[in-house]
């Protein structure tokens, strides 16, 4: 198919009538659905539920004597394929061609009966045979985000382009003072702040970090904790454009580099939204740039895959089922607490529980849940919101951090009229959450009546199966992470391979230490007991420590003694394993 289409004379809706389940009514109110919309008629026979994606492809490939192709595998697509067409055009159209031969291109399509974009396709394709397959829409869609991502060029290779590109703009108004914003705007530039985000999520960072220095620009990435430089750094001379076009895309003024900024970017990378948060603070030889990369999906983690162990699960389901209660979270920043707590509430979430969150800022959506994000230049902070959140009839509240005594003393008396309250700390342990909130101002006693339980948590990375190596660890090894053998153990060492860049570790994954409030710890809380006590009470009672969790892991073969020596401290605990 190059010019005209085989097909341009047949009518898509008689074939789905003939030969589908589809009825006569229903294409009427379809076509209907059509003419007020201007959708296609087989996507809205699909919206509508009438017939599935799969019915109308098999319909159409059995009338029209088109191949079917039911996957399409983005690794096998000729590069230089994707460099002819633009993604738009191919998202648009619900088109990808995945294969050439000396004079044919092989097409697949989602909608035969769209013949001109095919007719495009033979002029780009220097007058080829345009050899059309039908395929699902969304098998197609999702084949295109993954080629493209692939196919994406690097941050380094951009580099040049736009190194050369100012200087020849620089020749050209030598005289004159060089204009930011139209440097930011430049396409080279463009191209080297879109790379540098498509390879971030490629490479699974949280962070980007840019940070100018007296010669150059320095770029990390922080992948699973962990920073790393993904390129050689950036010429000096690409500064000021590129952060000038960053702080385009995030709203703030690209004319003010005395004072610090924080703004968001809303962006859509291989098919994924993400909201990037923004910070750029003046430093020596420039402005400092760190953006902080947050997928805005409704796929919530389950509290099975973050690491607890049965027991702990066990408790942590008992304890999210409390009608009333606070349960605190608490660690450093990038612990994890945050994934924890909306595990918990994904959960419970049912039509029959008002939940409501106060953020700063909401970093995952929750479908079914209302979200409030504090803004403390209007007024809006955790107090205020967590008062206004209390005349909403709530059953369950999470309050994103309780930082002062007013947020805390109202959260308790939430707790204390029915509410089930969720919310974090930053202490490093579970009793010290305890007494931090004595510190605060919070009357020990009603901290004893209100809390049901303080879980601490730190992340570990986990090591890569594909690479990981097998060893006998020393006595004097598995001491160092409180562990006695009773016999040999097989612990595993980072390697390093293509599939975890290197690093011998892809992923994360929790360590936990969970610390329930039963009657001997509220007595100590309410006799002001210091959180040394409170933890060996704890500990008698059966509470597991981060470092003792970590070393489980590291048993099982999940992470390493150096990690879990990396994350938390050593507490003169002995386990028997």
């Amino acid at each position: 198919m190059s010019a005209a289409s085989p097909v341009a004379s047949l009518d898509l809706a008689d074939i789905l009538v003939q030969h589908t389940r589809l009825e006569p009514s229903q294409l009427e109110e379809a076509r209907r659905i059509q003419a007020e919309t201007g959708r296609r008629l087989a996507e809205v026979v699909v919206d509508q539920g009438w017939l599935g994606e799969d019915e109308v492809i098999e319909a159409l490939a059995a009338q029209l004597a088109l191949p079917v192709r039911r996957e399409i595998d983005p690794d096998a697509i000729d590069g230089e394929l994707l460099a002819r067409v633009p993604i738009g055009f191919a998202k648009s159209h619900g088109l990808l061609p995945f294969e050439r031969s000396e004079d044919a291109v092989r097409v697949a399509i989602s909608d035969p009966f769209q013949t001109e974009p095919l007719d495009d396709l033979a002029l780009l394709f220097e007058g080829a045979e345009v050899q059309p397959e039908l395929a699902p829409r969304r098998v197609i869609l999702a084949a295109i985000n993954q080629a493209y991502d692939r196919g994406t060029t690097s941050a380094a290779d951009l580099v040049d382009d736009a190194t050369e590109d100012l200087s020849a703009l620089a020749d050209e108004i030598s005289h004159e003072p060089q204009d930011l914003l139209d440097a930011a705007d430049d396409a080279p530039i463009i191209r080297l702040v879109n790379s540098l985000l498509q390879q971030s999520v490629k490479e699974r960072a949280s962070d980007i970090h840019l940070e100018p220095f007296e010669g150059d620009i320095r770029v990390r990435f922080r992948i699973d904790d962990v920073l790393y430089e993904p390129i050689a750094s950036l010429p000096k001379t690409l500064q000021a454009s590129v952060v000038s076009r960053l702080k385009i895309m995030a709203g703030l003024n690209i004319a003010e580099k005395r004072l610090p900024q924080d703004g968001r970017i809303r962006l859509k990378i291989a098919g994924r939204d993400y909201d990037v948060r923004v910070s750029t603070v003046p430093v020596a030889h420039g402005e400092r740039v760190v953006l902080r990369l947050l997928p805005r999906t409704n796929d919530m983690v389950d509290l099975e895959v973050l690491g607890f162990s049965k027991i702990q699960l066990e408790a942590m389901s008992k304890l999210i089922a409390r009608p009333n209660g606070i349960v605190l979270v608490t660690g450093p920043t990038g612990s994890g607490k945050t994934t924890t707590l909306y595990a918990a509430l994904s959960r419970i979430n049912s039509v029959d529980k008002n939940i409501i969150t106060i953020e700063d800022p909401v970093e995952i959506q929750l479908a079914g849940v209302g979200q409030i994000e504090v803004n403390p230049r209007i007024g809006l902070t955790f107090a205020a919101g967590l008062r206004s959140v209390l005349r909403q009839d709530p059953n369950v509240i999470l309050v994103g951090e309780i930082r002062d005594l007013e947020t805390a003393e109202i959260a308790i008396q939430a707790s204390l009229t029915g509410h089930l309250v969720f919310s974090t700390l930053h202490t490093n342990d579970a009793p010290s959450a305890i007494t931090r909130m004595v510190d605060m101002g919070v009357e020990p006693f009603l901290v004893a009546s209100s809390l049901a339980a303080v879980l601490a948590q730190r992340l570990v990375r986990v090591l890569c199966t594909e690479c990981r190596e097998a060893y006998q660890p020393t006595p004097e090894q598995l001491a160092e992470i409180g562990v006695r053998a009773n016999g040999p153990i097989t612990a595993y060492h980072p390697a390093g391979c293509a599939r975890c860049n290197h690093t011998g570790y892809r992923g994360r994954v929790g360590i936990f230490e969970l610390m329930m409030i039963d009657d001997d710890i509220r007595a100590m809380v309410t006799q002001t007991s210091d959180a040394k006590s409170i933890k060996r009470k704890a500990m008698e009672k059966g509470m597991g420590s981060l470092r003792t969790d970590g070393a489980r892991k590291v048993v099982k073969g999940i992470t390493s003694i150096e990690e879990v020596l990396r994350a938390t401290e050593d507490e003169g605990v002995v386990a028997q394993i």
